[in-house]
């Protein structure tokens, strides 16, 4: 049961990554057209830049449940590197439903009436030529919080078959 459900959430997050490498891409090229403009033509608009500042917030928050998945985020490797394959799988399973799992959650949580309160202002930017679309942006944190949470869970059971399967 357990190995379909991870097997769903690591496809899930792969597709995933495969839409933020591209938002990568677009976000790189919206950039070099904007400083082209900016210093070769002495043009520029806030919505342009403003794109790319949306860009941005969804690469970082929509990636960084695939950089659990490939074991990319920040440690304190001192200890961890040496550790044997179950003491790790120890630490990532632990660490997962004591840290990540919670934090995740209150992201989550505290997150909501900030980002429907902007759903309902349909709010947008305040600057003068500014995209209109700031709630959309806002909603990226609970996407954020809602992609790491199921990656962790993911995350959780793989290790939960390392730590608690039997010798043989």
């Amino acid at each position: 049961m357990h190995s379909r459900v991870t097997h769903a959430i690591d496809v899930f997050h792969d597709k995933l990554c495969q839409v933020v490498s591209l938002l990568t891409i677009v976000m790189t090229a919206l950039t070099f057209t904007i400083v082209v403009l900016r210093y070769g033509f002495d043009m520029g608009w806030i919505a342009m830049q403003e794109s790319v500042m949306y860009l941005h917030a969804a690469i970082f928050m929509l990636g960084a449940a695939h950089t659990l998945k490939a074991g990319g985020h920040v440690r304190v490797d001192v200890f961890y590197r040496k550790f044997s394959l179950r003491r790790k799988a120890i630490v990532d399973f632990f660490g997962g439903l004591f840290l990540l799992l919670p934090v995740t959650l209150f992201i989550f949580f505290i997150s909501w009436d900030y980002v429907a309160k902007s759903w309902q202002l349909n709010e947008a930017s305040q600057a003068a030529g500014g995209l209109p679309y700031l709630f959309l942006l806002k909603s990226f944190i609970l996407l954020f919080a809602a992609t790491l949470t199921l990656q962790g869970i993911s995350e959780i059971l793989k290790n939960a078959v390392v730590v608690f399967r039997k010798e043989q």
